[in-house]
């Protein structure tokens, strides 16, 4: 599959305040906070070379079984299982690279999401205060 040259993980964790031991340990792999989801922790690592424009790992750490997790594995889950679905997703990603259209996949999120009996929230539902105003100013 076509894709940007990052590397997204997710991490399953018992408990999200608990979790907050890691962001000493991953500040020492300069991995960054960002507020995103309250029912997730997000950090990006910043490029590590002068000619790379964006971060190069994004994390997530939440509770299995969070919207956050139950999304992105049945996005993950439903281009696995779909070639066609697949071909479509990377012709998306072609014809948008380089563009600020990074919200216009949401629609193809959407209806992959809603094939997989997954409805994603709205934004004001499901992302923090501080990531709205970035949203919006986006």
């Amino acid at each position: 599959m076509v894709a940007k040259p990052v590397i997204d993980m997710i991490a399953g964790v018992r408990d999200l305040e608990e979790a907050r031991a890691a962001f000493g340990p991953l500040a020492e792999l300069d991995y960054s906070p960002v507020d995103h989801r309250p029912d997730a922790h997000a950090f990006f690592k910043p490029p590590n070379r002068p000619d790379q424009w964006q971060h190069t790992h994004h994390l997530h750490l939440t509770v299995p079984g969070s919207d956050l997790w139950v999304e992105r594995l049945a996005f993950r889950d439903a281009l696995r299982a779909d070639p066609a679905l697949v071909r479509e997703y990377s012709d998306w990603k072609l014809a948008h690279y380089g563009t600020a259209a990074k919200l216009s996949k949401r629609p193809f999120v959407l209806r992959v999401l809603a094939s997989q009996g997954v409805e994603l929230k709205p934004d004001a539902q499901r992302l923090s205060e501080a990531a709205l105003r970035v949203r919006s100013r986006q």
